[in-house]
C-alpha cells in the first residue's frame, strides 16, 4: 500500500506538481478575494486561461507515463504529444493578460498587479515544467541534440501561437473546429512577412522570453542534479 503512495509521490515532486498545484491555488485565492471585495467577476477568464495553462502540463504528465510505462511504444505518444504542443501557447498566454490591468475602484491596483502576476507566474511556470518534460522524453529517444532541437522549436511555435490568440482572437480548439480560417491567417503572415512585421515580432519576443525563463530553469535544474551526484 505504502509502496505505490511513495512511487506517485516522487512522480509528483519530480514533475513539479506541488508547487503548480500550490501556485494555482494562490493565484484563484487572489481572484476569490477580488471578487468578494469588489462583487464583480471582472477577471474570471483568469480562471479560464489557468485550466487552459493546466491542458499541457497534464499532456506532458501523460507522455511521461506511457514513456515510463511502454518505452519502446513511442507511436503511443503522438497524440499526448500532439495535444501539448497545440495547447502549449495557454500557458504563457496568461502573461498578455497584463494588458488588462487598469484602475478599477473599489480595488486598490496593487491587488489586481498582484493577482494578474500569480496567474501570470502559474501560467508561465506549467508551461515550462511541460516543456521540461517533454523535452526529456525527446531526449531519451533521440539524443541531446534533437532534444533541444525540439525544445528550441516548440518556444518559437509557441511565441506564434500566443499571437494568434491575443491578436487574432484563435483559440487551440479552432484547429479542429475552423482549421481552413486559422490555417489562411498563418499563411497570410508567412507570405507576407513583410507586411506583418509586429507578428513576428511579438512572437519572437514572447519566444525569447521563454527561452530565457527556460534556459533559468534548466541551468538550475543542472545544478541541483549535479550537487546530489557530487555528494
Amino acid at each position: 500500500m505504502l509502496k505505490p503512495i511513495a512511487t506517485l509521490h516522487r512522480f509528483c515532486v519530480h514533475h513539479l506538481l506541488y508547487p503548480l498545484v500550490l501556485a494555482s491555488l494562490l493565484a484563484c485565492t487572489i481572484f476569490v478575494g477580488r471578487v468578494y471585495l469588489s462583487h464583480s467577476g471582472t477577471f474570471r477568464f483568469l480562471v479560464w486561461n489557468l485550466f487552459l495553462a493546466w491542458i499541457p502540463f497534464a499532456c506532458s504528465l501523460l507522455v511521461a507515463t506511457l514513456h515510463a510505462r511502454f518505452p519502446r511504444a513511442w507511436w503511443l505518444l503522438l497524440m499526448p504529444s500532439a495535444m501539448w504542443l497545440l495547447f502549449l501557447p495557454n500557458a504563457p498566454y496568461i502573461i498578455t493578460d497584463l494588458w488588462h490591468l487598469d484602475e478599477r475602484r473599489p480595488i486598490p491596483m496593487w491587488y489586481d498587479i498582484a493577482m494578474l502576476a500569480s496567474f501570470a507566474w502559474t501560467g508561465l511556470f506549467l508551461g515550462v515544467a511541460s516543456l521540461d518534460t517533454m523535452h526529456r522524453v525527446v531526449r531519451d529517444y533521440c539524443g541531446r541534440i534533437c532534444g533541444w532541437l525540439f525544445a528550441l522549436g516548440a518556444i518559437g511555435a509557441c511565441g506564434f501561437g500566443i499571437y494568434l490568440g491575443r491578436f487574432l482572437n484563435w483559440n487551440s480548439w479552432d484547429v479542429f473546429f475552423r482549421p481552413r480560417s486559422v490555417l489562411a491567417d498563418i499563411i497570410a503572415r508567412f507570405a507576407h512577412p513583410i507586411q506583418n512585421p509586429s507578428a513576428f515580432g511579438f512572437a519572437f519576443l514572447f519566444a525569447a522570453f521563454m527561452l530565457v525563463c527556460y534556459l533559468t530553469f534548466a541551468s538550475i535544474e543542472h545544478r541541483q542534479t549535479a550537487r546530489v551526484e557530487n555528494r
